[in-house]
């Protein structure tokens, strides 16, 4: 086996968490906010087991978020900051396990969705890995969770596509990365010394940034106020909930998860998508809203004009450095009693181009700061209203281009699963080669008829790839 270079990762550099990964730090002192991210990779083999490792060892060695843990400064006060795991050990971060004779993907997605729900060591780095052999065809599962305070979704992809190869029998490692020097693990006491150095500098820039807008003021008070004005309007407008009342059908809430994969054939739903006039992210809406009418509908329960709809928004640019969070959560009321595909498309795409244009977008950003130097209990009641009140919440991560393998497998399917925050789904779709890979994540006690909902959701997706003919149907990976 021969190593590929790769450049020394620096993913997800710095010291101290951003204030939006501080509120998910934090927010989980209410366990229905834990904020776990799955990544599942189907594999067409069973990775050898001492390359798995290796490549492991290679991606700790190369990036420093994968061994570093969490301190808190001293009395809480400040934000969290990254410092070395002193007891990192890959006999527990990375597992194994092998299905049942016969399991198959029920007893997968089974013992998936309790690995999900285990909630992780805050005491040390904040990610596990999971292979699960015995898959029917010979295959495996390999799946990575992390908290969210780690990376969003596009950190995440942006990570793997440094850790996996495009061949099967070259691992990614470099060769000039030398294993991690033993580092003395911060203190909260020296947390706390960091913190007030970090303020003084952030009182500074604050002061410079203030004395512009004063400047800003003095010399263009007609345009300062009106754009001051235009903001404040937008910020109303976002903090204000979505104009659509949960649904009585999904109204219930528990701690228990249930998980589910679907795949969708890509070309078709993208296809669909352009016959609607809208991008795949309206269509895969769409989809899923026709789902929830189907659901309603077969539960005999009356079908809501709408329900409170959520879909993180990328704020990253083109210069951002890898890794991290930079995300910001748009709302709206999603169209569930609009029978018509092509329409629901349509007002899916209004609504949507409506919160993603709103200057106040990134209210999470704005309010993070304050949110982020209150006691955990506080910021838990302030900012959990905010996911509790999803009946839907959906993302849409692009996925990787091209063939990637893991330790000699080949990656066949794809599935992202998010924190529900409390909400009644979150439903992810990740695109991989000609395949929308669909993780369905759902509270057991909003959807109690697992099944149903799942069979609802395929007729969503039928309805909207109706709007393009061709072959290939969406179906439950069973």
């Amino acid at each position: 086996m021969t190593g590929e270079e790769s450049t020394p990762s620096d993913w997800a550099p710095g010291a101290e968490m951003n204030s939006f990964e501080t509120v998910m730090w934090r927010i989980e002192n209410d366990p229905m906010l834990r904020t776990p991210a799955m990544s599942c990779l189907e594999l067409d083999v069973v990775p050898d087991h001492e390359r798995l490792l290796a490549v492991h060892e290679a991606a700790v060695a190369a990036v420093p978020r994968l061994r570093q843990r969490v301190v808190e400064p001293l009395f809480g006060l400040g934000v969290p900051r990254w410092t070395t795991d002193p007891h990192l050990d890959l006999r527990f971060h990375l597992r194994r396990h092998r299905l049942p004779r016969g399991g198959g993907w029920p007893a997968l997605m089974d013992g998936l969705s309790q690995f999900y729900m285990t909630p992780l060591d805050r005491t040390r780095a904040l990610w596990e890995a999971l292979l699960v052999e015995g898959l029917p065809g010979g295959g495996a599962l390999y799946a990575l969770k992390m908290h969210h305070s780690v990376s969003d979704g596009l950190g995440v992809m942006q990570l793997l596509g440094r850790v996996l190869s495009p061949d099967r029998d070259t691992d990614r490692r470099d060769p000039t990365v030398a294993p991690p020097v033993a580092a003395t693990p911060m203190s909260p006491a020296e947390a706390l010394l960091a913190q007030a150095g970090h303020d003084v500098a952030t009182a500074a820039g604050n002061a410079v940034g203030a004395a512009g807008f004063v400047r800003r003021l003095a010399t263009r008070p007609l345009t300062t106020t009106r754009d001051a004005g235009a903001y404040l309007s937008s910020l109303g407008r976002v903090l204000r909930p979505p104009s659509a009342a949960n649904s009585d059908l999904l109204a219930q809430r528990s701690m228990t998860l249930r998980l589910a994969a679907l795949d969708v054939p890509f070309p078709r739903l993208r296809a669909a998508a352009s016959a609607a006039g809208g991008s795949v992210n309206d269509a895969f809406l769409a989809a899923l809203l026709g789902g929830y009418r189907v659901l309603h509908e077969r539960s005999g329960t009356a079908v809501p004009d709408a329900v409170p709809t959520a879909m993180p928004i990328s704020l990253r640019r083109p210069d951002d450095p890898e890794g991290g969070n930079r995300i910001a959560s748009a709302r709206f009321a999603g169209p569930v009693g609009e029978r018509d595909a092509a329409r629901r498309i349509a007002l899916v795409r209004h609504a949507v181009r409506a919160v993603r244009d709103e200057p106040a977008v990134d209210v999470i950003g704005l309010v993070s700061p304050v949110l982020a130097r209150l006691p955990g209990d506080v910021v838990a009641t302030l900012a959990g209203p905010m996911t509790k009140g999803n009946d839907l919440h959906a993302s849409n991560v692009p996925g990787l281009r091209g063939d990637h393998h893991l330790a000699g497998g080949r990656v066949e399917r794809f599935y992202g699963y998010g924190p529900l925050g409390g909400g009644a789904s979150l439903i992810t779709l990740v695109t991989h080669g000609d395949t929308a890979c669909i993780g369905v994540g759902v509270d057991t006690a909003a959807f109690p008829d697992h099944d149903l909902l799942l069979e609802s959701l395929v007729e969503g997706f039928a309805e909207v790839l109706a709007l393009a003919p061709g072959p290939g149907r969406p179906t439950v990976r069973g």
